[in-house]
């Protein structure tokens, strides 16, 4: 394999971790646009999401690698997995704002922040207890299907993810910029109380906000199960904390920049580990969390504007 061919791998592996990185970082940044909260109960959610997407398939007896899909069977089991994925984590999303947040709207300073991370250790010691601290091996489904260009691998799972994330980001997009929700949307990230005023269902967008972000991060899930074949109930960390970074890097609160922080974080952590040294992968990347924060902190895509009051 030369230099040209093992980078190009790495590009092609780094697409798909971006892919995840992008569609997890999306919910932060739809919760902190109208809001400005940072939403750590993200992680877990993320986490819960890979366990409801593990027990969707194995619904259809789908369990390590034992049944391979193919054609309409393989869609459509596909397609039920993800829509039972998205919808819990969106539901449970929506609970973790009605329950534990909206009570605290009026509540100034880090209050509603500092609930999240106790959300988060909720969700995380509710599996820890309930399923245990081993790793589970996740159904999948998918044949094994690759392509090959000279010694560059192309596998099915990788264009599903691709195709996958491309859909929901584009959805999204088309969403928020073309319908009249979306339009409220950005008036409330704008200026919430002017919003108000307009005529606009403030806590019916925050629910909003809070369903779709939690939708996409069930996504990510099944996307990070059928990808490395395992979940575990310490998974939200270690991708959340990636999926953050991501949406610092962007310019969190903006739907483009965690996109595009996504796939840069996640060609990051390839190609880094490839040039340079995989153990050294967290170093480079949460070095550039914390040198984004310094010299940029409205990140790439991200306006510098003042806190609402």
């Amino acid at each position: 394999m030369t230099e040209y061919e093992v980078l190009l791998q790495q590009t092609i592996n780094g697409l798909s971790l971006g892919a995840m990185y992008a569609l997890l970082a999306l919910g932060f940044t739809l919760v902190y646009g109208i809001l400005e909260l940072i939403n750590f109960a993200h992680f877990n959610v993320f986490m819960v999401a890979s366990f409801i997407g593990m027990w969707a398939l194995q619904l259809f007896g789908v369990s390590g690698q034992t049944r391979i899909l193919t054609g309409a069977a393989l869609a459509g089991v596909l397609a039920f997995a993800f829509v039972v994925t998205m919808a819990a984590a969106g539901v449970i999303g929506v609970a973790i704002e009605r329950l534990s947040l909206r009570p605290l709207r009026g509540v100034r300073g880090t209050a509603a922040m500092i609930t999240t991370i106790g959300v988060n250790y909720i969700l995380f010691n509710a599996i820890l207890l309930t399923v245990g601290a081993g790793s589970e091996n996740y159904p999948n489904p998918l044949p094994v299907v690759r392509w090959q260009f000279g010694h560059v691998i192309v596998e099915l799972k990788e264009v599903l993810i691709w195709v996958v994330a491309v859909v929901l980001m584009v959805a999204l997009h088309l969403f928020v910029n073309h319908t009249r929700l979306g339009k409220a949307m950005r008036a409330t990230a704008q200026d919430g109380e002017a919003a108000r005023m307009m005529g606009v269902d403030v806590d019916r967008i925050i629910v909003i906000a809070f369903f779709l972000g939690s939708a996409l991060a069930g996504a990510a899930a099944l996307i990070f199960g059928l990808y490395y074949n395992y979940t575990s109930f310490i998974v939200g960390y270690t991708v959340g904390l990636r999926a953050f970074t991501a949406a610092v890097l962007g310019g969190i609160g903006s739907i483009t920049g965690a996109m595009v922080g996504g796939l840069l974080i996640g060609l990051i952590e390839t190609l880094g580990g490839q040039l340079i040294a995989v153990r050294w992968t967290d170093v480079i990347i949460f070095s550039i969390l914390v040198l984004v924060l310094v010299v940029v902190p409205s990140g790439l895509f991200g306006r510098s504007n003042p806190q609402k009051s």
